[in-house]
């Protein structure tokens, strides 16, 4: 097995990384997405968004297996960060890299893998999204385009992420001394000086120029409003 070498911008990368502050973070579903439609669109049994920390690579969202991390040593995508084309590997039991990697030796039994990098704008490449199968194989063209696209998604995701923290504390530094706003679990409430519980905008809006509209998003309706959505699919139904 052949580790894969340390970027010369390693420090810088790690940074960029735990800006994003999503290591450890539970699943979510903007990145399960990623994953599935990588795994449908590839024909392949797994699919993992990796991000490549310092000792470890840590999986945000997976397709097919139970762990959450694997070591950084045995981890392909380590080696798929050091470039920002694609690692393509048809079969890792004929690359020396590979072939007695744990990973190919055991559990997931790896032949085929593809990863492509999460690259930020500033030429971090900081993990992968990656497709894996069992059977060597190939991927068209196609379905590099479309894995191409869904790896500047989930970048796209994480930049809005960091950009959502940076506003909300920036927030918080004006509003209140200490920096926090406390937030129910559940319900995601806010708590108020007086120690009273608002919706999240009705707290902002006291506190800011923000101002908001309110709607039923698609979930909401499929769980609140399940008659509402069966009627709306009804009329569909009737264009036809």
């Amino acid at each position: 097995m052949k580790p894969a070498c340390i970027p010369d911008n390693e420090q810088e990368r790690l940074q960029a990384l735990h800006e994003y502050r999503i290591l450890g973070t539970k699943p979510e579903q903007s990145y399960n997405d990623l994953t599935t439609i990588a795994s449908e669109v590839c024909n392949t049994p797994i699919s993992l968004l990796s991000l490549v920390d310092k000792n470890r690579q840590w999986f945000k969202a997976k397709v097919g297996v139970e762990a959450t991390e694997t070591p950084r040593d045995w981890s392909f995508c380590a080696h798929a960060i050091q470039a920002t084309d694609p690692l393509i590997v048809e079969d890792a039991l004929n690359d020396e890299r590979f072939s007695d990697n744990p990973l190919v030796s055991g559990d997931p039994n790896i032949r085929f893998y593809a990863g492509f990098p999460l690259q930020n704008n500033e030429f971090h490449r900081i993990g992968t999204l990656c497709v894996i199968d069992r059977e060597p194989k190939t991927l068209t063209k196609t379905q590099i385009n479309v894995m191409e696209a869904l790896a500047r998604q989930a970048v796209a995701f994480l930049e809005l992420r960091k950009r959502s923290i940076t506003l909300l504390e920036s927030f918080c530094q004006l509003t209140n001394s200490q920096g926090i706003i406390s937030t129910c679990s559940y319900c995601r409430k806010a708590k108020n000086e007086d120690g009273h519980w608002q919706h999240l905008d009705q707290y902002l809006s006291k506190r800011s120029t923000l101002s908001f509209s309110h709607g039923i998003c698609d979930a909401c309706i499929e769980v609140q409003f399940p008659e509402v959505l069966e009627i709306w699919q009804q009329e569909e139904l009737l264009k036809l």
